[in-house]
């Protein structure tokens, strides 16, 4: 065993380095969570409102699709941009001002008019979200060595299904209240009441987030000393192995390879989110409201278990490809699985099958960022991660036009066919999970050490 590898591996065994990482956990993570719950609830609570927005204010469905998808447009121009001056002026102050203006633009949607206002607005969400998974995932990385980053990535993950546990009974809940109110519809009071929690949770963010370990007044000396020598040996390895700034990391071949997996990962994650409201009251029979809230809420409870259990275990390389390949696979097989139950009028298998598929999508998300978080540093990472998560997203984009499209031109009644389309995707990205075994390289070494 080297000399490197030898102090790496004393390094993470060290009661002084574990006590570093536990109180950065305990510190930052309930605040990245807080932000990552208002931002999924903001950007899929309109799954709440397509019905009612086209009662009211005639947005077709077509012009969902796009108002739906455009999001992820503004989304990837300025994701890049973000990144960069997250990473000039610090994450405090950035992450703030992202969920502070996103959450403006988010209670806007209760004055939406027509199709024409709601397109402008889901795009000028994505604008002014663009930057935070990016930003979060970088400034994880700053924070947290590879051996336990999977685990952190899968406790910030945890956002999503507390988000749409907690937010789609709170969505369906506050359309209840807000029809019954006089003057206002349901969607108007949740997308502001939405809204404004964003504003709250930016300006908590702007006092509970620190630029760094090295500011942390909540470690001691050592503590400081040890997460920054083991981050600092990490980040030497990045330089050794990894492309060296912010064009380069644009150009990079793994990069590229890892922002096609993380698009087949959002063409689920979308395809299935965007419509669960819908997708559930068709199998159910019910409308949408509080009644479909609480089962959509069902599968994401299951996912909380599987993506933090399977983030502790992704702990070695081979585990986080194994890992990857097979959430993948299970992803595609159970999307496949709940078209076939809408097709079949078999409401629990279906809803068996969406549980599955969260659970899958929802393990394997954390699993994925481990890969370009071991090899890109300084602002190699912050072009680098920006990409993967900006192109990727346009899965988001391509999701909800696919589904249309596809039901459109089979006339399914069920809205299964979609449900097909978007199943397939995953396959392809498992397979890329398998082939990261060519991508081995000194950060690896490390890590399995």
């Amino acid at each position: 065993m080297s000399a490197v590898t030898t102090s790496t591996k004393e390094m993470l065994d060290s009661p002084v380095l574990k006590s570093a990482i536990r109180k950065a956990a305990f510190r930052l993570m309930p605040m990245l969570v807080i932000l990552y719950v208002v931002s999924f609830l903001d950007r899929t609570n309109v799954g709440f409102a397509e019905a009612a927005l086209g009662a009211d204010k005639g947005v077709s469905a077509g012009a969902f699709a796009l108002g739906a998808g455009i999001f992820f447009i503004g989304y990837a121009i300025f994701e890049i941009p973000s990144n960069l001056l997250l990473k000039k002026v610090g994450a405090k102050v950035w992450l703030a001002r992202i969920a502070i203006t996103w959450g403006i633009v988010s209670a806007c949607f209760a004055f939406v008019q027509g199709e024409t206002s709601f397109v402008i607005l889901r795009f000028l969400l994505g604008v002014t979200e663009a930057g935070l998974f990016p930003g979060v995932i970088m400034y994880l990385a700053e924070w947290f060595p590879n051996k336990v980053r999977v685990q952190m990535f899968a406790i910030f993950y945890l956002a999503q299904p507390f988000s749409q546990m907690i937010g789609n009974p709170l969505s369906g809940w506050l359309i209840n209240i807000g029809d019954q109110l006089p003057g206002v519809r349901g969607w108007q009071v949740m997308f502001f009441t939405e809204g404004i929690l964003a504003v709250l949770a930016g300006v908590a963010a702007f006092f509970f987030l620190i630029n760094g370990p090295e500011k942390a007044k909540f470690l001691n000396v050592d503590e400081k000393f040890a997460l920054k020598e083991i981050m600092t040996q990490e980040d030497t390895v990045k330089d050794e192995t990894g492309p060296r700034g912010v064009f380069a990391a644009m150009r990079n071949g793994r990069v590229w390879y890892f922002t096609l997996i993380y698009f087949c990962l959002q063409i689920a994650v979308y395809g299935v989110t965007f419509f669960l409201p819908q997708q559930v009251s068709s199998l159910t029979g019910q409308k949408v409201g509080l009644a479909v809230g609480l089962l959509i809420a069902v599968p994401w409870f299951f996912g909380i278990f599987s993506c933090y259990l399977i983030g502790r275990a992704a702990n070695t390389v081979a585990k986080r490809r194994m890992f990857g390949t097979v959430l993948f696979v299970s992803t595609g097989v159970c999307i496949l699985g709940s078209a076939w139950a809408g097709t079949n009028h078999q409401p629990v298998l279906g809803l068996i099958f969406i549980t599955l598929a969260v659970c899958s999508f929802l393990a394997v998300g954390p699993v994925v960022w481990a890969y370009p978080t071991a090899f890109l540093a300084g602002s190699a990472a912050a072009a680098g991660i920006g990409l993967i998560n900006s192109l990727g997203n346009l899965g988001g984009f391509v999701a909800p036009i696919l589904r249309t499209a596809v039901n459109s031109a089979t006339a399914d009644p069920t809205g299964s066919a979609g449900v097909y389309a978007l199943g397939i995707l995953p396959f392809l990205a498992a397979a890329m999970m398998y082939g990261t075994r060519a991508f081995r390289n000194k950060a690896d070494d490390l890590l399995d050490k």
